[in-house]
């Protein structure tokens, strides 16, 4: 918590004064009732003593300076509300790598299991869009708000063929972009790419850094995760019938450079909870923001509430305002 105007604060120093000076008058008032000569008329005059409980108006008083002064040095306190709106573009990878099972049960169903979580936790004024890439690049949801459908496209994922990793980033791009150019200019929504892959590039039109710089030029961040180990292994079968075991490790490196350009973030997911996360922490940044709120109400209302009760409590059992 900070403050716009921290030199109210050292009002807070009056309230060790005002705690010694109730102390010294509780102190007067003792020995008043010792200088009564007659002690036993005194006991059969006073119907009971209030103890304990003639210290607490006086207290909550006392709180209910401290919260007054707190409020006017304007506390300010840092929140996060979701976002109004934005749009995220999920390029996820279905190249036969994706396969593999070094990531438990598979690396596609692991990554299948994370997007739902994902799209679950955003808020729902989030835009999702769903891009696919192995061999192409192809959109398997426009950017849209209804969950559910977004559930079935993801459900429709299957592991084949190369990895077009350039493609999908250039792709990704026209396809977030084509969501928000529709707003009016300067209420373009924010847009950001998840980009999950687990392979090389081994195919598409354009390299991977050279989609990266399209999207930087636009302004648009690249999360880029690594699925999966370096024990990753895939069986191909060649034309002659031979079975291979095909290693398929993840281009972390290329990945790490993508988010770097774009001014994302590089995340590293050799497990299925690790990818869990993962999604979690992205969800975190790019479905949320954090700003600075003034909160002074707060402690001028808790003021007024310490006030109000320490005058009910004091009618209460005394019949008179402190």
């Amino acid at each position: 918590m900070s403050f716009q105007w921290p030199a109210a604060l050292f009002g807070l120093a009056l309230l060790p004064l005002l705690l010694l000076g109730y102390y010294v008058l509780q102190r007067r008032r003792h020995r008043y009732a010792v200088r009564f000569t007659n002690l036993d008329l005194l006991a059969n005059l006073v119907e009971a003593s209030p103890g304990w409980r003639r210290h607490i108006p006086p207290a909550l008083t006392l709180l209910a300076l401290a919260a007054t002064i707190v409020a006017l040095a304007r506390p300010e306190a840092t929140v996060t509300t979701a976002r109004n709106q934005a749009t995220v573009v999920l390029a996820t990878d279905t190249s036969g790598s994706m396969g593999a099972f070094d990531v438990h049960p598979s690396r596609l169903f692991a990554a299948q299991k994370s997007a739902l979580l994902l799209i679950d936790q955003l808020p729902d004024e989030i835009q999702v869009a769903l891009v696919q890439f192995s061999t192409e690049a192809r959109v398997l949801s426009p950017a849209t708000t209804d969950r559910e459908l977004l559930r079935q496209a993801i459900g429709t994922l299957r592991a084949d063929g190369r990895t077009a990793l350039g493609d999908a980033i250039a792709f990704s791009v026209e396809t977030g972009l084509s969501a928000v150019d529709s707003a009016p200019e300067g209420q373009k929504p924010p847009l950001s790419i998840l980009l999950l892959s687990d392979g090389a590039n081994t195919d598409g039109t354009y390299e991977p850094l050279e989609a990266a710089a399209i999207a930087s030029e636009f302004g648009i961040p690249i999360y880029a995760v690594a699925l999966g180990t370096d024990a990753g292994t895939v069986l191909n079968v060649d034309l002659m019938g031979n079975v291979q075991t095909v290693p398929v490790p993840p281009d972390r490196e290329t990945l790490h450079l993508i988010a770097e350009q774009t001014g994302g973030r590089y995340f590293d997911a050799p497990t299925a909870e690790d990818l869990t996360e993962v999604y979690r922490e992205i969800g975190s940044q790019v479905g949320f923001v954090t700003e600075v709120r003034e909160i002074s109400h707060l402690f001028a209302a808790g003021a007024g509430v310490l006030m109000l009760a320490g005058a009910a409590l004091s009618a209460f059992w005394f019949n008179r305002f402190p």
